[in-house]
């Protein structure tokens, strides 16, 4: 199953709003301040003539209230204007807002519906009333979607489009575990009631494909089925498809895409990734693997670096023909018999693309950003520019934020999300889920 684009209108065009990336967020962000402004200055203001004196005391007690929260908020938008001050280029996305009077509703599942996203008069034009995945201009961005990384999931898919020059040429291909907590229908209606209009597919994971071959871990959440996923995008999606960039649940955003969709791979290569050669490589192998003459020859002359696999640009035609997938199946059964790496599904990556792996501007993976939870460590952006934020790692933004104890860096990620915490929602979200559950069940659109 997958949704289809809704076509721009001629009136949606006329409404052009000059969209930076990141800095788009700010306008926006400012703009619902000075709403928020607004809106809190009308709240204490008197509704009956029939007292004012009375009125006015009670609006001066209220009043220190309301600028403590306006305080706060210009405090955030200060944070975000210095960490990006390098002038960006500007891209020409139009945003609408749905129909219920200028601002996003509550979607039934908890979360607010998102703005939605228009293409700029640079995209192209297609004839068709609506596109399919085949189409060659579209961009192809896969992820993995559960319950647990929902939240994380939804302001990834938020900032893409948010940033996007050409939002409605970007295609998500979302990958779901088939005995999550949540059916995979039940989490296609709630991207499609959080994006009407996005177009994407959603497939099913059968976690009985992997299990037997993945190895207990450093930590049990790498242990998790769908962190292999990505092994097979190859098998799942549809054979027109040529290439997709790979993104974790736990990045956002905050460049156009298509930038990245545009790396070129050299001739011999299958994946492109930010590369980080001052890390040690040795330390993601065991001493076996390396007093091994035989396993440790796989390297050979080759000078391996470590690269992150929550950002990578696959092409899916070598990958294929190459049947990496098998490749990478090898070396986990290899490491069932001899444990020669204590990580999840990194190393496989790493002894079959180590040395050849596209090199991505390191723009293009800030990670690292997750922390360490359990020592309330909190980690500062890598020197450079920023096209994407990943909070790889033990913390997320998401759950500091709710805590009341973020790292700085958290309240780059807040702006993104679409979910309003509180009792009540999550009550209802639960039962909603449940409920879907019982009375959906699983989905069959098998891939």
């Amino acid at each position: 199953m997958f949704c289809f684009l809704s076509r721009t209108s001629r009136e949606d065009k006329e409404r052009k709003e000059p969209q930076f990336p990141f800095l788009l967020g700010l306008y926006y962000n400012a703009f619902a301040l000075i709403a928020n402004l607004v809106h809190s200055f009308l709240s204490v203001s008197p509704k009956t003539k029939k007292n004012p004196e009375k009125t006015h005391q009670e609006n001066m007690v209220l009043l220190p209230f309301h600028l403590n929260s306006w305080v706060r908020s210009v405090s955030v938008l200060l944070v975000f204007l210095m960490i990006f001050h390098t002038p960006l280029k500007m891209s020409s996305a139009i945003r609408s807002f749905p129909n219920n009077g200028g601002w996003p509703t509550e979607t039934e599942f908890g979360f607010t519906e998102a703005p939605e996203y228009r293409n700029g008069v640079e995209c192209p034009v297609t004839s068709d009333e609506t596109l399919t995945f085949c189409n060659p201009s579209l961009v192809h961005v896969a992820m993995t979607l559960d319950l647990e990384y929902l939240r994380g999931s939804m302001a990834a898919v938020h900032s893409v489009l948010r940033h996007a020059s050409c939002p409605e040429h970007v295609f998500f291909h979302f990958v779901a575990a088939e005995f999550d907590p949540a059916s995979p229908r039940v989490l296609t209606r709630i991207v499609r009631s959080v994006f009407p209009s996005l177009n994407f597919k959603v497939y099913i994971f059968r976690e009985d494909s992997v299990v037997n071959l993945i190895s207990s871990s450093i930590r049990s959440a790498l242990e998790n089925p769908l962190n292999y996923a990505r092994n097979y995008l190859g098998d799942m999606i549809d054979p027109c498809v040529k290439r997709v960039i790979y993104l974790d649940s736990d990045v956002v955003v905050v460049d156009d895409v298509k930038k990245l969709w545009d790396v070129q791979l050299s001739e011999s290569r299958v994946i492109g990734a930010p590369e980080y050669c001052h890390a040690n490589f040795t330390k993601y192998f065991t001493d076996y693997f390396w007093s091994d003459p035989v396993l440790s020859r796989i390297f050979g002359s080759k000078n391996p670096c470590y690269f992150n696999t929550g950002v990578m640009v696959m092409d899916l035609v070598k990958w294929r023909g190459g049947n990496y997938r098998r490749k990478i199946e090898n070396w986990m059964e290899v490491q069932k018999k001899k444990r020669i790496y204590e990580l999840g599904s990194l190393p496989p990556f790493l002894l079959v693309f180590g040395g050849n792996v596209e090199p991505i501007d390191h723009r293009w993976n800030q990670h690292g950003l997750g922390g360490d939870n359990v020592k309330g460590s909190c980690r500062p952006l890598h020197p450079g520019p920023v096209s994407l934020l990943h909070w790889s790692g033990k913390g997320k933004p998401w759950a500091r934020l709710d805590e009341k104890k973020p790292c700085p860096l958290d309240y780059l990620w807040e702006p993104h999300d679409l979910y309003k915490p509180n009792q009540q929602r999550r009550v209802k979200l639960h039962q909603q889920l449940q409920q879907g559950m019982n009375s959906i069940g699983y989905s069959n659109y098998l891939i």
